[in-house]
């Protein structure tokens, strides 16, 4: 009878999963209230700006602390190409290519550089861009920010407008989630990692470290974007705000519990990131920020890969507990008593070994 890890890993299994996943998503903003849908739109949101991150950070092993700029930057082109009465397909391709663009720029200047270097030029983008968010007003609304109401549902559908806003970002995040798992499960993803490993390994094998941190960085300046424009659908306001360096490191810390390195760690931490403030607020909403970090760090002790370890960590804990207690584990992994069995065996089918026979007065 197949063992329960060969069963889920039958092709069928697999596609049945995907079926069932893909029904779920059609028919649950149909049938969900409100407030769960626009929850789950937001998560969507988020989990997009991670999986952004986790591109550069988690495959690349770049230290970003700017992800957020590339996130408003989007919301900002959105806005204002909605506001200018611009096709929306125009809209969502700008707003995609701008932030690629100034992560490109960024990347160019910065690739060369490494740990704390990187990290201080990718702080500085959040932190430059909020005060020129307040000063460029005809094109930000300034300091009181602006609103762009654009995804509405269209009367021919027969839905609400969080249904449609929901189906939204499914389809686009999903297409984006898809497309970024295949990138790094293909060459580049294998070229991230070596980069990651070690830069002078990755360059002795004809991988260009410099060429792959600019193109990972311009692509998670480019899912930004995609995360800003999404924000744009569902939130539909910005302002300088939105652009706060103190998102950068809630987007960081989503990454890291999610799990870095992971697609589904990237859509866990979206769950984070919308979810952990709705909870310590229903707990306390004077110790909100105490209690983010409390969690935070048992989490970290508990599950140092992140939320998406979690599965690989019971599956050991399971293992350990159905292994045989009758004896000390030595180093080939065999208990004691099954060591001494394996020995008796040994020794049974072996021919007797007998003393010599006494020496002939010949041979004397």
């Amino acid at each position: 009878m197949p063992s329960t890890a060969e069963f889920w890993t039958r092709p069928w299994v697999k596609w049945a999963g995907v079926g069932l996943v893909v029904v779920l998503l059609i028919v649950g903003p149909l049938i969900l209230p409100e407030f769960a849908n626009q929850t789950i739109a937001r998560i969507g949101v988020f989990a997009v700006a991670v999986l952004g991150l986790n591109v550069v950070m988690g495959y690349t092993g770049q230290v970003s602390l700017g992800q957020i700029f590339f996130v408003g930057v989007g919301a900002y082109v959105t806005a204002y190409g909605v506001n200018q009465d611009w096709n929306i397909v125009l809209v969502f391709v700008l707003a995609c290519i701008v932030p690629a663009v100034f992560g490109l720029l960024v990347a160019l200047a910065a690739a060369r550089l490494g740990g704390l270097a990187i990290a201080m030029v990718t702080i500085a983008l959040p932190l430059v861009g909020l005060p020129l968010a307040k000063r460029l007003s005809d094109f930000t609304g300034g300091s009181q920010g602006t609103s762009a109401r654009f995804s509405s549902a269209p009367e021919w559908t027969g839905l609400y407008d969080d249904q449609w806003q929901l189906y939204i970002v499914i389809l686009i995040g999903g297409i984006t989630f898809l497309l970024t798992r295949n990138l790094v499960r293909g060459k580049y993803g294998r070229a991230f990692a070596i980069v990651k490993g070690n830069e002078a390994v990755a360059a002795s094998m004809g991988v260009s470290p410099y060429r792959y941190k600019v193109l990972a960085f311009t692509i998670a300046s480019l899912i930004g974007g995609v995360s800003g424009f999404l924000y744009m659908v569902v939130i539909q306001y910005t302002s300088p705000e939105t652009l706060h360096f103190g998102h950068s490191i809630e987007l960081l810390a989503a990454m890291v519990i999610g799990g870095a390195g992971s697609i589904i760690g990237s859509l866990l931490g979206g769950v984070w990131y919308v979810l952990l403030p709705q909870i310590t607020n229903i707990i306390d909403p004077n110790i909100t920020a105490m209690l983010q970090g409390a969690i935070l760090l048992v989490v970290l002790f508990i599950l140092p890969g992140g939320l998406v370890s979690l599965p690989r960590l019971w599956r050991r804990r399971r293992r350990d507990a159905g292994a045989p207690r009758g004896g000390a584990t030595g180093p080939s992994g065999r208990t004691a008593a099954a060591a001494s069995t394996s020995a008796k065996t040994v020794a049974a089918d072996a021919p007797a070994v007998t003393d010599p026979p006494p020496a002939s007065p010949t041979q004397s």
